[in-house]
């Protein structure tokens, strides 16, 4: 446990899931399996069946990978909040990669759980629905910075295509987005301008591009309908790396999330440079630890949620 006094909660996002997660949680705390059987109330299918047996195809959909990753988030924050709640007393500030977000504004009081699971899984259908339209898709280029692949991305797609750094995890590490046959040529491309790799990422489309366009109405209908509060504690927005607690503006950042880049390190950054002295990641995966470790090598960071 992280001996600081002021430290981040973090909450993973999509292509973070895997099969067997919140197994540990459901199995330890009857608490995580209550709120499991809730979110399959909602739902309508069993949330906790697919998350630890799969079929893999199924929890790798947008539409339902989504629910999973908030419902684990959820799960864990509960579980923390009820038998180690020494380890939340420093928790000044929240935030989330992408999906994440929503589960850091349930987090922080700003969504009822089960709003935000309605919420949640309306996004992952209206992005599902996106993604099905146009064949696209993300991967991460990992050893190169952003300029020369932001030059690189113009390069290689053509005048109807999209390409674009649309996740910015941290120093070499950057997840592109767009059109797959634009993805399919940036691969070799970007190995020979020096890249280590290139990893195609599981999910289903070309998330925080223009090509979600679609999605957008259907979210900005939902976030209407759905009550929001303004949260207890800041959280730190994807779109613009900044905190926010009023309601109204977590509304309109949300709406503008899935088709603006995720600023995730610029967010750890600015966390840190406004007193943030330790991360807590908690959910499943170690993702964001991995990131953090690019970005501040020695700042201290601990999970709960997969063990």
């Amino acid at each position: 446990m992280m001996d600081v006094n002021s430290a981040g909660i973090l909450f993973p996002g999509q292509g973070a899931q895997s099969i067997g997660m919140g197994r540990w949680l459901c199995d330890t705390y009857p608490i995580a399996r209550e709120l499991f059987d809730s979110a399959s109330q909602v739902l309508g299918y069993d949330l906790a069946e697919l998350c630890q047996n799969g079929p893999v195809q199924q929890l790798d959909a947008t539409e339902f990978s989504q629910p999973a990753l908030f419902t684990v988030g959820m799960a864990a924050a509960q579980v923390l909040q009820s038998e180690f709640p020494e380890r939340l007393k420093n928790i000044t500030a929240a935030a989330g990669l992408s999906l994440g977000e929503y589960t850091a504004v349930c987090f922080a009081g700003g969504l009822g759980f089960s709003d935000a699971l309605k919420l949640v899984q309306r996004r992952g259908q209206a992005m599902q629905a996106a993604a099905d339209a146009v064949d696209s898709g993300m991967a991460s280029v990992i050893g190169m910075e952003l300029d020369p692949l932001t030059v690189l991305c113009d390069e290689t797609r053509t005048a109807d295509e999209v390409l674009r750094c649309a996740n910015l995890l941290c120093p070499g590490n950057i997840a592109v987005s767009g059109h797959r046959s634009a993805l399919q040529r940036l691969a070799p491309a970007a190995t020979a301008a020096g890249a280590m790799k290139v990893i195609p990422l599981s999910v289903a489309g070309a998330f925080h591009t223009v090509l979600m366009q679609p999605a957008v109405a259907a979210l900005e209908q939902a976030l209407a309908e759905i009550p929001i509060q303004d949260t207890r504690i800041p959280v730190y927005s994807n779109v613009d790396a900044a905190p926010h607690q009023s309601a109204d503006e977590i509304r309109q950042l949300l709406s503008k999330q899935v088709t603006q880049p995720v600023l995730w390190e610029a967010s750890v950054r600015r966390m840190i440079a406004d007193g943030i002295e330790g991360f807590l990641e908690v959910g499943t995966g170690r993702v964001l630890r991995g990131t953090l470790k690019r970005i501040e090598r020695k700042f201290p960071s601990d999970g709960f949620g997969d063990e």
